[in-house]
């Protein structure tokens, strides 16, 4: 079990029991999945571009990343439905617990003038969306063969009613939210 699987079982959920007076332990919020996406609209011109996204991002995720493909056809940006115009992997379970200290731990320090991540990330439903700007903060990616640098959204989704409780849990799990 990772260290962060741990933490959440001997910390997190025993704290949570206690903050937010839940009568049961099934009541309890818990981390569902986390999924990463990488959008390449640059990907229509060049489909290379797709596997070597796809190789970076199994390399941070620990996990193989899949192609995601446009459902519309839209003229102006040169898109035709089917097309491979982005990149996703959800992970869950111990994969999920991994990439999560990774991200507090290594990731988020390695950012410029780092202040915290945004506290109105919350989707009114208890789920966290989070933007980076580059892949190059993630010890996995070596900079000399990266083609170009690319943002991702990692969206972390719960079993938490509120915001309040997803803000909760992820505070004490490690996240550095901005004050």
């Amino acid at each position: 079990m990772s260290r962060f699987a741990e933490k959440y079982k001997s910390e997190v959920a025993p704290a949570l029991m206690k903050k937010f007076n839940y009568s049961s332990v099934m009541q309890i919020p818990k981390f569902d999945k986390i999924v990463i996406n990488v959008g390449c609209g640059d990907a229509k011109d060049n489909t290379k571009i797709i596997d070597n996204v796809i190789e970076e991002i199994s390399l941070i995720a620990g996990q193989r990343a899949v192609p995601t493909y446009a459902h519309k056809s839209v003229a102006n940006f040169k898109i035709r439905e089917g097309m491979k115009i982005g990149v996703k992997v959800t992970l869950r379970g111990e994969r999920m617990y991994e990439f999560m200290d990774k991200l507090f731990s290594f990731a988020l320090p390695r950012v410029r003038d780092f202040k915290g991540i945004n506290p109105n990330g919350f989707d009114g439903r208890g789920n966290y969306a989070l933007g980076l700007k580059e892949q190059l903060i993630f010890p996995e990616i070596e900079y000399d063969k990266v083609d170009k640098i690319r943002g991702m959204d990692i969206v972390f989704v719960t079993t938490a009613k509120t915001d309040a409780e997803a803000k909760e849990m992820l505070s004490l799990m490690g996240a550095p939210f901005a004050e």
